[in-house]
């Protein structure tokens, strides 16, 4: 079991930047693909970036809304995952989830572990 714990979320200004982070426990985050969702109010939840685990293709994925703006980066000897997000706009405000899987990265929602989310509101 890996749980993970979402952190760095709050209200930011348009043009702004924020780095959100994922603390995981309970096993190594080296060997899971991780990936980073947003959810808005009233949609469905959505890919924003993924990490592959060093055991698969070791490749990161953006969403094309987010490119150049947004970079998934991991610290495997703190077992933490971090989003640095830059230039932020308003339709980047969305509830961030952390997840991880076994396997190859994919931009479904089907990951194994989730963590609770953290808040992101980008004002305009």
């Amino acid at each position: 079991q890996v749980q993970l714990v979402e952190s760095g979320g709050t209200l930011v200004q348009t043009g702004g930047s924020l780095r959100l982070s994922c603390a995981a426990s309970g096993r190594t985050l080296a060997s899971y693909t991780v990936g980073w969702f947003r959810q808005a109010p009233g949609k469905e939840r959505e890919f924003v970036a993924g990490d592959s685990s060093s055991s698969s293709s070791g490749r990161t994925y953006y969403a094309d809304s987010v490119k150049g703006r947004i970079t998934i980066s991991r610290d495997n000897a703190k077992n933490m995952v971090y989003l640095q997000m830059n230039s932020l706009k308003p339709e980047d405000t969305a509830i961030y989830y952390c997840a991880a899987r076994v396997g190859s990265l994919v931009t479904g929602i089907r990951y194994d572990y989730w963590g609770q989310g953290t808040q992101v509101t980008v004002s305009s």
